[in-house]
């Protein structure tokens, strides 16, 4: 569907790129500092080399779709798209004309049909338009934005080492990051396209030296890629093809300043494409800051929404029963056949508490949180990664960014302070198209989170806990007033011990009672 954009162009939001919208010095935060000496470049239009943006050519088997059959594609697909002429979407990767390097690297690595996010967005970036995609996690995002940056690097002139790179993509963590240059090595393999990766925790010399070695691709971290900026040691000029990838998740770590202080660094018609899994005013006004007439991509809901290939389970508990409830739940999850599952909570402290709990009780877990070095980080991802230690203990941070296709379980040890950092949590599994389970336990502490969590619940079409509903109406009136539900003591024999979800076919082995409701299938799960 293509509608007007959603977001109200008021005067505050109305400054184009070019025109002041660099900024930064005035968004201050905790890392404010960092990049306040650099100074915005200075560009002429007029004596720079032109730049060719785009590469599209629509394949006769779209051409020849009309408007009806468009339409139904896109609703098909859940892609709801806002912006003037949008170039349609396409339903197989020979259908964008890529060259014949990057066919074959689609071929060897078994792409078949494009993700919904890719079967959109790769036409508009491939025609050179600037874009935002709203999508999940493990959507499929990071494709639709690497092969049109291969693609705009073929049509600029080659690069000699030492005159920076032609694609720059900013990301918010080094998990992130390494993930990105993963996908960039992929193809890289079959275009000759080279890349480097530069993120803090890890030497700076061998980061530059790949740069220096005259990588085309720039996958950056804003606090390590702005220590590169003020010494010198890498020159955006020639960038052309720029990327903001989780850009909410950017601004919620308080980069805003350095994006701002980066980007004024890049030629002003560059093309930009910017990437987020949720759309807030903050995303939208650097949105409007510097991109240039821009089309808006969503796929799903606009609204805070959680995958629906996840089944969600909420435990109503008191705080000194987790220990013993995780141990239980560890037992059913480790006798299942893929048991890969991701523990979070909201404290470094907690982490390694849970992760000593865990390993004494005999469960396969590591941890990783900001404490720990990289090479400890890189050494427990992978260990995770190749399922040697199945189970992994975290922060929200230390967990951002992290892309592991098979991981089928989340833990919610503790909630988290808001529901987007809860959706952001249990998006680890279920990725690609796979399905996956979340189990949170809620406590009483908790209570003035319930409704959001109700809302989120109910949109992903779950069986909600009574007692959880309970919670959201009692805060609704201002909580107080004792810990008492339905007779029972909160926690206790009541509610407080069933688990409450939505079963996909029928299928849990954990299930104890069951009814059915509509189209699914909703079972009652009780501890044992």
């Amino acid at each position: 569907m293509n509608r007007g954009r959603p977001f109200n162009r008021g005067k505050s939001y109305g400054r184009g790129r070019g025109r002041g919208g660099g900024g930064g010095d005035r968004y201050k935060n905790s890392k404010g500092s960092l990049g306040d000496g650099l100074n915005k470049a200075e560009y002429d239009l007029s004596t720079l080399d032109p730049i060719e943006k785009n590469f599209y050519r629509e394949h006769p088997n779209i051409s020849n779709m009309d408007e009806g059959e468009v339409k139904a594609y896109r609703d098909s697909l859940e892609i709801t798209v806002y912006g003037g002429d949008v170039p349609r979407p396409i339903r197989d990767f020979h259908e964008g004309y890529f060259p014949d390097a990057i066919e074959k690297g689609l071929h060897n690595q078994n792409f078949e049909k494009p993700t919904p996010i890719q079967a959109q967005v790769l036409p508009i970036a491939l025609s050179g338009r600037d874009l935002v995609g709203i999508a999940q996690t493990g959507s499929g995002k990071t494709l639709a934005y690497v092969l049109p940056g291969i693609v705009h690097i073929f049509n600029r002139a080659s690069t000699a080492p030492g005159d920076g790179p032609i694609v720059l993509v900013l990301a918010p963590t080094r998990e992130l990051a390494q993930q990105i240059q993963t996908v960039c090595n992929d193809f890289g393999k079959c275009t000759n396209v080279r890349n480097c990766c530069m993120f803090g925790g890890s030497p700076k010399g061998p980061q530059l030296r790949d740069l220096q070695r005259g990588a085309q691709i720039c996958i950056a971290t804003p606090g390590r890629l702005i220590d590169f900026l003020m010494c010198g040691m890498i020159s955006l000029r020639r960038c052309s093809f720029l990327v903001l990838d989780e850009a909410d998740r950017m601004l919620d770590m308080g980069f805003e300043p350095q994006i701002r202080k980066i980007i004024d660094q890049i030629r002003p018609d560059r093309q930009t494409v910017m990437f987020s899994a949720t759309w807030p005013k903050e995303v939208q006004k650097l949105a409007e800051d510097f991109l240039d007439d821009y089309i808006q991509v969503n796929i799903g809901a606009l609204q805070l929404s959680a995958n629906h290939n996840i089944m969600q389970i909420v435990d109503i508990v008191d705080e000194q029963d987790k220990d013993d409830k995780l141990f239980t739940l560890m037992q059913e999850i480790m006798n299942e056949q893929e048991n890969k599952t991701i523990v979070f909570a909201q404290t470094k402290k907690r982490v390694d508490e849970l992760t000593r709990y865990m390993r004494k009780q005999g469960f396969p877990a590591l941890c990783i949180h900001g404490n720990k070095t990289q090479r400890e980080r890189d050494w427990v991802l992978s260990e995770f990664r190749d399922g040697k230690s199945p189970i992994l203990v975290a922060t929200d941070v230390a967990a951002r960014g992290l892309d592991v296709d098979d991981v089928k379980f989340v833990i919610n040890v503790d909630f988290p302070h808001c529901s987007e950092d809860y959706i952001h949590r249990i998006g680890r599994t279920a990725r690609s198209n796979n399905t996956g389970t979340a189990y949170t336990f809620f406590t009483y502490e908790n209570m003035k989170q319930a409704k959001e969590l109700v809302d989120v619940l109910k949109e992903a079409n779950q069986t909600v806990n009574p007692q959880l509903m309970e919670l959201a109406e009692k805060a609704r009136y201002g909580g107080g007033g004792g810990r008492r539900w339905g007779g029972k003591n909160f926690g206790g024999r009541g509610y407080g011990d069933r688990r409450y979800g939505m079963s996909r076919n029928g299928g849990s082995r954990y299930n104890r009672d069951s009814s059915t409701k509509g189209n699914g299938t909703y079972k009652t799960f009780k501890w044992d």
